[in-house]
């Protein structure tokens, strides 16, 4: 621009000189004197020399010098750099190359000065299936190697020229061959960063080496396990493709990467993919597909869970029907225990009892034995005929008294045990209860 004005004042400087002479008679034209046409040349020409000399250098953008006498120079900072009338090849630091699929009215969307955008072309997977694939890539340049970039600049001439002839192809090639790698079904099925790891590392390091191969398709489960056929598939007629591996690592295609023009590939990815007429009702279908297999999915859990929350509750009832029941059984057990124990505990004093009676008996036994012993003591030491008569009528009224008031069994059974000296049972009861008696009243 500078070196234009600088050309246009010196032109003008040099028109007024010359067209000074006839135009002397115009008084208009008298404040332009020889003096200032000269002056105006002078400032063209530093002009000029200014603009051939110096350059403002932009960030973010990298310069390649070329001087008129063969020397070349590579200028990365920005700011006021001389170039001494040289040759610039600016190219910028990362060079961002979008593919943009066209809105209904054809437009590409936002455009910008730093960014090459065009409309993206359409590719064909490898089950045939085609679509427009929009993909955003950012290349950057190596600033770190000066040679290596001033080679490059003097190959490609300029930034547009790079783009076009070596970033561009490369992208072409890497979308291709990543897409006769995959199936468009396998791409939204969930291979899509596959997709995009392929694209990118064959567009950094080189295009791999494709082997065609034959897929052997099994036969599809149809109903019972035990009958089996065959479904046809139209895509297995396609041809398929796989990387060519060597080593463990996958074979490619030499000198034909953009990492030999020390570039480097910042971003790749696809963002976006316009599928064709037919694919896209085919993925309606499935997509309708699956919201019903969901759904049934979805009901038949449903019921599962149902059921499993009705067997929970039976459950439920189950245990606490034991429950009741093994509380009752034990309320029975608990019960039959206690009754037991309350028997056992009442025959232990029924014999306590009974124990207590037979001491008592032994007790009156020994007592009326020693009542008898000491009437016959009083009888043998002798009373006198009226001691003797009053004890006999005392005895005798307390005899019939005691037989009055004595409680003998209705029934007795007499044994004989051979000896004619012993006694009669009744009267042995009788005398007991007589001896008995006697004592209660001295008592």
């Amino acid at each position: 621009m500078l070196t234009f004005f600088g050309i246009l004042l010196i032109l003008l400087g040099f028109a007024s000189i010359v067209i000074k002479p006839f135009f002397k008679k115009v008084k208009d034209l008298e404040w332009l004197t020889t003096q200032k046409s000269i002056t105006v040349i002078i400032v063209g020409v530093l002009l000029s020399i200014t603009s051939g000399i110096f350059f403002y250098a932009e960030p973010g953008t990298a310069y390649a010098v070329q001087y008129p006498w063969g020397g070349q120079k590579a200028v990365f900072q920005q700011g006021l750099k001389t170039k001494m009338w040289g040759r610039l090849i600016p190219i910028q630091f990362e060079i961002p190359v979008k593919y943009v699929i066209p809105n209904k009215k054809g437009q590409l969307g936002d455009q910008s000065q730093y960014a090459y955008v065009d409309k993206s072309r359409q590719w064909e997977f490898n089950d045939a299936v085609k679509g427009k694939i929009a993909t955003s890539i950012v290349i950057s340049i190596d600033i770190s190697d000066e040679k290596q970039f001033l080679s490059v600049a003097d190959r490609n001439k300029t930034e547009k020229n790079l783009i076009r002839s070596r970033i561009i192809p490369n992208i072409d090639q890497s979308i291709k061959n990543t897409c006769k790698l995959m199936a468009a079904q396998d791409y939204i099925s969930g291979q899509a960063a596959d997709f995009d790891r392929y694209f990118q590392d064959q567009l950094e390091n080189g295009m791999y080496v494709l082997e065609e191969y034959t897929e052997n398709q099994k036969p599809e489960i149809i109903g019972d396990s035990t009958v089996t056929r065959t479904i046809p598939n139209k895509e297995s007629r396609q041809k398929r493709f796989r990387i060519k591996m060597q080593n463990g690592e996958p074979v490619r295609v030499k000198g034909n990467s953009l990492k030999s023009y020390g570039l480097t590939v910042v971003q790749a990815v696809v963002t976006e993919i316009d599928w064709e007429e037919t694919f896209d009702n085919r993925l309606q279908l499935q997509k309708e597909e699956v919201a019903q297999t969901q759904l049934e999915k979805q009901q038949a859990e449903r019921e599962f869970y149902r059921a499993q929350k009705e067997k929970a509750k039976g459950e439920a009832e189950k245990a606490k029907e034991r429950a009741r029941l093994e509380k009752a059984q034990i309320q029975q057990t608990i019960a039959a225990e206690t009754e037991a124990k309350v028997a056992e505990f009442n025959l232990t004093k029924e014999k306590k009892q009974y124990e207590v009676e037979q001491y008592k008996a032994k007790s009156k036994k020994l007592a009326a034995d020693a009542q008898a012993y000491e009437n016959q003591r009083l009888v043998t030491a002798g009373l006198t005929p009226q001691e003797k008569a009053e004890w006999e009528y005392k005895t005798a009224v307390g005899v019939a008294q005691q037989l009055k008031d004595l409680k003998l069994p209705t029934t007795y059974i007499e044994g004989s045990t051979g000896n004619k000296n012993s006694g009669n049972l009744l009267q042995s009861l009788i005398g007991a209860e007589l001896a008995k008696k006697m004592i209660e009243k001295k008592k």
